[in-house]
């Protein structure tokens, strides 16, 4: 099916109006030739991250299924649809971001869906997706570990797609299986896996709880049942989710229930 032309696209005034109306942007997307967060202090933020690592998704997405989790304005979603993902829903608790991303849906023509979630609520979907997108949301939660339980126990299915903030040593220390309660030293050790827990505020956000140093994501990924595929650059990888064996306790992610 062809879309519709979108007739802001006619009109640059009003289409530079509501994009002002919309702000501010996070994301900094280029609609009807113009950008909608020319100053972002990271640059043309995601594009520019994007380039580090956009081979190394499938160039072609024909007839995948995407769930991006925290899709702000809808960079990642949109560029997935671009590359023929059947279905693609993003999901985020903000509703600026959702009304941001359903308007650059509308104006590029790309049928792409938003909702608005929090990744607590994953398992309502009742649905795994081939690629799951979490990037830059892992440090703005306060449960961490248990988001990654959460997308591995219901809505991974295959590839994962992950990124997060990173702070401290970069070394990995040769972790052994087990210590005895007197060995303090191993966690003095820079490679050590680390999160650093922010009290109050990091870049001037209250919403940055919780930064790992590198050991600590790859740990974390590797806890929640996702093997490393590969780590295009810096703060992002790309995972594919395997079966994990369930405690006797029970799963990981307890909550919320089936």
């Amino acid at each position: 099916m062809i879309a519709t032309r979108h007739p802001l696209l006619d009109d640059t005034q009003q289409l530079g109006e509501r994009i002002r109306e919309l702000g501010p942007w996070f994301h900094n997307l280029r609609l009807g030739g113009i950008s909608t967060a020319p100053e972002h202090f990271l640059g043309n933020y995601p594009e520019v991250k994007y380039q580090r690592f956009r081979t190394t998704l499938p160039a072609d997405m024909t007839g995948m299924t995407v769930l991006d989790i925290g899709c702000n304005a809808g960079f990642y979603s949109l560029e997935m649809k671009r590359r023929g993902a059947a279905r693609v829903l993003g999901i985020d608790t903000d509703d600026r971001y959702l009304a941001q991303a359903r308007f650059a849906a509308e104006i590029t023509g790309l049928d792409v869906q938003f909702e608005r979630m929090p990744v607590w609520s994953v398992a309502a979907l009742r649905e795994r997706f081939d690629l799951v997108i979490f990037m830059g949301v892992l440090y703005h939660l306060r449960h961490p570990l248990l988001a990654l339980d959460l997308i591995h126990e219901h809505v991974a299915k295959d590839l994962f797609l992950f990124q997060s903030m990173q702070r401290g040593s970069s070394e990995i220390a040769a972790i052994e299986e087990d210590y005895e309660f007197t060995a303090a030293a191993p966690f003095d050790e820079p490679g050590y896996p680390k999160m650093h827990f922010i009290e109050h505020r990091y870049s001037h956000d209250s919403t940055n709880w919780w930064v790992p140093n590198r050991a600590c994501a790859e740990a974390m990924l590797r806890s929640a049942g996702f093997s490393i595929e590969a780590q295009p650059e810096e703060e992002v990888y790309l995972c594919r989710a395997h079966p994990i064996q369930i405690p006797a306790d029970g799963p990981h992610a307890i909550y919320p229930q089936r």
